[in-house]
């Protein structure tokens, strides 16, 4: 349970409302999640969060289902159950099967076990830039 209120769309203000309308239709939903109904309780939060992931999920170099792909493994990484829900989602939505989210996990786990060996032994990179 949320430790503050979520915002409803119909106790939202007019400038609230029309972060929400956005967000709704840029994922082609008829709600808001809850994410964002959390941050609703302070439009200037809304609004510059929403304008942020704007900015940086919409296609260039990585197209979305890259991002999405990014999105994922950060979330495992940080275990956060709700991300983890929300980007499953979409990238079973973008055709990706359950075997590839298991894939995706699998890097996930294989690379935080390198980092986390590599972090404890100290050592010294040797590939790359």
């Amino acid at each position: 349970m949320a430790i503050i209120p979520l915002l409803s769309e119909e106790a939202a203000n007019e400038d609230v409302k029309k972060v929400y309308e956005e967000i709704k239709n840029t994922f082609g939903i008829d709600f808001v999640p809850n994410l964002f109904k959390a941050m609703g309780n302070n439009p200037e939060i809304l609004a510059s969060t929403w304008a942020e992931y704007k900015a940086i999920m919409e296609p260039g170099e990585l197209n979305a289902r890259e991002k999405e792909i990014i999105a994922m493994a950060v979330s495992a990484t940080n275990n956060c159950e709700y991300c983890i829900h929300a980007h499953q989602a979409a990238l079973k939505g973008m055709g990706m099967t359950e075997q590839g989210i298991l894939e995706l996990v699998a890097v996930v786990g294989l690379y935080n076990h390198f980092n986390k060996f590599l972090d404890g032994l100290r050592v010294e990179p040797d590939l790359g830039v």
